[in-house]
């Protein structure tokens, strides 16, 4: 019979030596490299998972467009055609659309969940185009231009010359007019030659939008959704104005932008309705 020497096998192959103290083919160690190994990975597999899934999303729904010069035609057509489009602004993401289709404007109000007597504001390009729907010759000469374009909602009456859809807020005199500090929302309202109807992009009661993520389950439901990435301002929406009344101003939301409003206001010698000069 051969017999197995011990000696041999262990001079052979010494890791088989408990004598010598090796830490089984040292798995510690092994271990230790492999659980690094395997956590950088994972982490960054996670992280462009998570992208792979936003863009997605994103790639399902081919209405998505960036808020650009180059897709402004686009949008343009879509307004004129009666459609509601989503659109970024110096404050929040909107819904748009024209606000002389009362069929568009009937749209907003079913895609936002709202009730009909929640007025909505109205965009337009340039200061100028303000006098086309509402009173603008009792204000300080100088004050628009002073306030707008910015993130600030003007309330005027709309008077008998407006040519706003009387079912545009019926019941009400007034109407809030914006004038957006966002080049891509002036081109379009300019483009259009109307006024857009608009309001924020969230369901009612629901928390407003700084990207267009915020509101995905509401995509499916405008003919385009222009990117123009997150939104810097807050939620806190624009500052709404009420200029109605001659000589006299009153913040009706503080927005985000109220100190400077009512700087410009006192400047032009406009004095708080309720408040003793």
């Amino acid at each position: 019979m051969y017999i197995l020497n011990p000696t041999k096998i262990t001079s052979r192959f010494p890791f088989l030596n408990p004598t010598r103290g090796v830490p089984k083919l040292q798995f510690s160690k092994i271990l230790q490299q492999n659980k690094g190994f395997r956590e950088g990975p994972i982490t960054k597999m996670a992280w462009s998972l998570k992208r792979c899934d936003e863009r997605s999303i994103e790639s399902r729904y081919s209405n998505i467009r960036p808020a650009t010069e180059a897709y402004a035609d686009e949008a343009i057509q879509a307004l004129k055609a009666g459609k509601v489009i989503a659109v970024p602004t110096d404050t929040l993401y909107g819904f748009a659309c024209d606000a002389c289709s009362v069929e568009a404007v009937n749209r907003i109000y079913e895609i936002k969940g709202r009730k009909h007597t929640s007025p909505l504001a109205i965009c337009v390009g340039d200061i100028n185009d303000i006098q086309r729907f509402a009173v603008t010759n009792h204000l300080p000469l100088g004050l628009l231009d002073n306030l707008l374009p910015g993130p600030v909602t003007i309330v005027l009456t709309r008077g008998e010359s407006s040519i706003l859809e009387k079912s545009l807020n019926p019941g009400l005199d007034t109407i809030g007019v914006r004038i957006p500090d966002f080049e891509f929302m002036r081109m379009i309202a300019r483009g259009c030659g109307s006024a857009l109807a608009l309001t924020s992009a969230n369901l009612s009661g629901q928390s407003s939008s700084l990207e267009i993520k915020e509101f995905k389950n509401l995509w499916e439901h405008c003919s385009f959704v222009y990117d123009g990435g997150v939104l810097p301002a807050g939620r806190s929406g624009s500052t709404v104005v009420d200029l109605s009344m001659i000589g006299k101003y009153k913040i009706l939301r503080p927005g985000s932008a109220k100190e400077e409003t009512v700087s410009i206001l006192e400047k032009y010698s406009l004095l708080e309705e309720g408040v003793d000069g």
